[in-house]
């Protein structure tokens, strides 16, 4: 079993009070919009990383992380990119790459919106964990973690703190 930090849209800030939500996670993804290395590195010290770019990330971000990354974990085929869009609203790219490989989580940033829903019509969960930076319209800094085992996904959480 892995438990999972997911986390998107830092913009160049870290919130320490991650370090707690994430203290008992195997791994941390971050879903694009780091805005600074120096945030990767704060990261990097709490546990094993795997991310994407986003929009806002500049080539120094773009050559650490592809713009999608497709990997499998507990059996589990994830999918992530920055601007993926939700069930039934796909980003135009995520629609040229989503038949590329069989998925079964998709994960994505860009809208500072947290959403978690099942997409019917393939088969997989789409997850976007907001965002937790101190820039973007959003009241309140939100992350997830969840625990992965045997292709299944369960036991999910959500961190919210309220933005001053």
């Amino acid at each position: 079993m892995k438990q999972i930090g997911i986390m998107s849209d830092t913009h160049g800030f870290f919130n320490p009070a991650l370090n707690n939500f994430f203290a008992h996670c195997d791994e941390i993804w971050h879903a694009g919009d780091w805005g600074s290395v120096e945030v990767i590195k704060e990261v990097e010290k709490l546990k094993p990383l795997r991310g994407v770019y986003g929009n806002i990330d500049g080539q120094e971000i773009r050559q650490i992380f592809p713009e999608t990354n497709y990997f499998e974990v507990e059996g589990v085929r994830v999918c992530m990119t920055h601007i993926g869009g939700y069930p039934g609203h796909y980003s135009p790219y995520f629609k040229k790459i989503m038949h590329q490989k069989p998925i079964d989580l998709m994960v994505c940033g860009h809208s500072h919106i947290l959403r978690v829903m099942r997409d019917e019509s393939y088969k997989w969960l789409h997850i976007n964990p907001g965002a937790c930076g101190n820039h973007g319209f959003q009241k309140v800094n939100t992350a997830i973690r969840l625990k992965i085992e045997n292709k299944r996904m369960f036991d999910l959480e959500v961190w919210e703190q309220k933005r001053n």
